[in-house]
């Protein structure tokens, strides 16, 4: 049951992403033209205190109107490597300077539409820095107890995917 791509071309492209449509073979032998969005790879990462509390970032998405909570990400540029980046991120949107990083996982939010591959990683300690460089990434910068967070993603004060996957893997891990 595997589709194949016969090729792709862009119709749109800027720094962050290209939108291409590719010419997709079905197993039956039927064609159709499928979108593919192509992004850079994103990395992402928290902390996990001794207090059992997760540093995240509470900050208001106009895309869906809505405010949540989310990880420091951006994405991984050229010649980076995701732990870096991931790093970079941290201390730039949180103040917080990561102590060493451990990769979490890799997870893909909508390998349907796009080859977007976003890299979670998570430290022990952090230091405390000063103010972020990328301040207005959010309005705030808060330590929420890891035990809370099944409860603010049943809630939807925790609603995008990576950092619904990450948080909850973060709490099995520490609460086993």
């Amino acid at each position: 049951m595997q589709w194949t791509n016969l090729g792709e071309h862009t119709v749109y492209e800027n720094p962050w992403l290209r939108v291409n449509l590719a010419d997709v073979e079905l197993p039956d032998g039927r064609h159709l033209d499928h979108y593919v969005i192509r992004q850079r790879p994103v990395a992402l990462a928290t902390v996990v205190n001794e207090a059992d509390e997760v540093l995240l970032l509470w900050r208001h998405r106009f895309i869906t109107d809505t405010w949540s909570y989310e990880l420091a990400a951006g994405v991984v540029e050229d010649g980076e490597e995701p732990a870096e980046a991931a790093a970079r991120e941290m201390l730039e949107e949180t103040g917080w300077r990561p102590g060493p990083l451990r990769q979490l996982m890799m997870v893909e939010p909508q390998h349907g539409l796009t080859d977007a591959r976003h890299h979670v990683f998570w430290a022990q300690d952090a230091e405390y820095v000063g103010e972020p460089e990328d301040a207005f990434e959010s309005e705030r910068r808060e330590w929420v107890p890891l035990k809370d967070v099944p409860d603010l993603v049943v809630r939807g004060v925790i609603r995008s995917a990576n950092a619904v996957a990450a948080l909850l893997m973060l709490h099995h891990i520490r609460s086993g």
